[in-house]
C-alpha cells in the first residue's frame, strides 16, 4: 500500500509540473482527488487492510492528499498569474490612437422642422399641446362646424374605424377639446400626425403631420393674427421674408385666407422653385367661426381669436427644397445625413 501510495503522489507531482493551463490543472485535481480518483479508490480498499493497519494507511492516505492539495494550490497561482500577465500584454491600450468614432442618431427632417416651429411659437408665449390620433367624428367634424354632407366626411377622404370614430383628418380636434375645458385665454400649437384617403405621390401621403394653432382672448382681430404669422415667416424664413394673404373657406373659421410668403430663394422676383409668381403658398388660417364657440361652451360675444394650420412635411420641403415627400418616408440613410 505504501509503495502505492508512493507511486500515486510521484505521478500526480509529475502531471502537476507539465500541466500548463488551468483547465489542465484542474482535470488533474479531478484525477486524484475528486470522487472517483486515485486516493479515493485507495480509501475504498481499506476493507482489504488489516484493522490495527487501517489508522496508518489512513495516515498515509491524507499525507499524500495533502501534498497533492499543496501542489495543486501553488501551481494554480503560477498559472493564473502567467494567464493575466498573458492577457494583460494582449489587451494593451495605446492611448495615443486616435479614437474610435460612435455612431449616434440622426433627427429627421420633419423633427427640425417641428422642433424650429415649436421654438418660435413658444417664444411668443405658446403653450405645445397634444391630442388623440383615433377621434370621434364630433370632435374631428362637428365641432369644428364641418355639416354632416360636407365633402371631407366622404370614405374617399376619411378613414373610418365606424360611423362615430375616425383616424383624425387634422389636429384642430385638439382645439375643440381644449376650447372645451374653458380654461381662458387659450395661446396653443396642437403637432401631431395626421391620415386622409389619398394617393402617394411627390406631394401627397396618406399619413402626414400638421401643426395648427389657436388664440382666444378678447378684443383679438384679424391683425393680431396677420402680425404673428408674418413674425412667425421672417423666423422661419428670414428677415426679409414678405406675407400676403389670399381670401379662401374653411368650415372652422370666418374670414378665412390663405398666406403665402415671398420666394426665400429668389426673393419675389421669380425663379423655379416659386414657379415664377414670387410667392409660395404655406398656409391656411382665419378667424374662428362664432359657432364653433357656441359648441364649445365660449361666448362668442366676449371672446374671439383666430387659427391657422400648417403641413408639416411642407415646411420641410420648402425649407431644406426636398422635391419629393416620399423622400422623407424612404429611410434612406444617405438621404437622411444631409439635414
Amino acid at each position: 500500500m505504501n509503495n502505492q501510495l508512493e507511486k500515486i503522489k510521484e505521478e500526480a507531482l509529475r502531471q502537476i509540473q507539465a500541466s500548463g493551463t488551468l483547465d489542465t490543472l484542474n482535470e488533474i485535481r479531478v484525477a486524484y482527488l475528486g470522487k472517483k480518483g486515485e486516493l479515493t479508490s485507495v480509501l475504498k480498499s481499506m476493507k482489504d487492510v488489516a484493522p490495527e493497519d487501517r489508522p496508518k494507511v489512513g495516515q498515509m492516505v491524507n499525507d499524500v492528499r495533502a501534498i497533492i492539495e499543496s501542489s495543486l494550490e501553488e501551481t494554480k497561482a503560477i498559472l493564473a498569474k502567467k494567464a493575466r500577465e498573458e492577457q494583460l500584454k494582449a489587451e494593451v491600450i495605446d492611448v495615443t490612437l486616435p479614437a474610435k468614432k460612435s455612431n449616434v442618431g440622426h433627427s429627421h427632417p420633419n423633427t427640425i422642422a417641428l422642433e424650429e416651429l415649436e421654438r418660435i411659437f413658444v417664444g411668443m408665449g405658446y403653450e405645445v399641446v397634444e391630442g388623440p390620433e383615433i377621434e370621434y367624428d364630433e370632435y374631428n367634424f362637428t365641432k369644428l362646424n364641418i355639416p354632416p354632407n360636407h365633402p371631407a366626411k366622404d370614405e374617399q377622404d376619411t378613414f373610418y374605424i365606424n360611423k362615430d370614430i375616425v383616424l383624425r383628418t387634422q389636429t384642430s380636434p385638439v382645439q375643440a377639446r381644449t376650447m372645451e375645458k374653458g380654461k381662458l385665454p387659450i395661446r396653443m400649437i396642437s403637432p401631431g400626425r395626421v391620415f386622409r384617403s389619398d394617393e402617394v405621390d411627390a406631394t401627397h401621403s396618406p399619413s402626414f403631420h400638421q401643426v395648427e394653432g389657436l388664440v382666444v382672448d378678447k378684443n383679438i382681430t384679424f391683425a393680431d393674427l396677420k402680425g404673428t404669422l408674418a413674425e412667425f415667416a421672417r423666423q422661419l424664413f428670414g428677415e426679409d421674408t414678405k406675407v400676403k394673404f389670399r381670401p379662401h373657406h374653411f368650415p372652422f373659421t370666418e374670414p378665412s385666407a390663405e398666406m403665402d410668403v415671398s420666394c426665400f430663394k429668389c426673393g419675389g422676383m421669380g425663379c423655379r422653385f416659386c414657379k415664377g409668381s414670387g410667392w409660395i403658398e404655406i398656409l391656411g388660417c382665419g378667424m374662428v367661426h362664432p359657432h364653433v364657440y357656441e359648441m364649445c361652451g365660449i361666448d362668442p360675444d366676449v371672446y374671439t381669436g383666430f387659427a391657422f394650420g400648417v403641413g408639416l412635411e411642407r415646411i420641410a420641403l420648402l425649407k431644406y427644397e426636398i422635391d419629393d415627400m416620399r423622400l422623407l418616408y424612404e429611410n434612406d440613410v444617405r438621404f437622411l445625413k444631409q439635414f
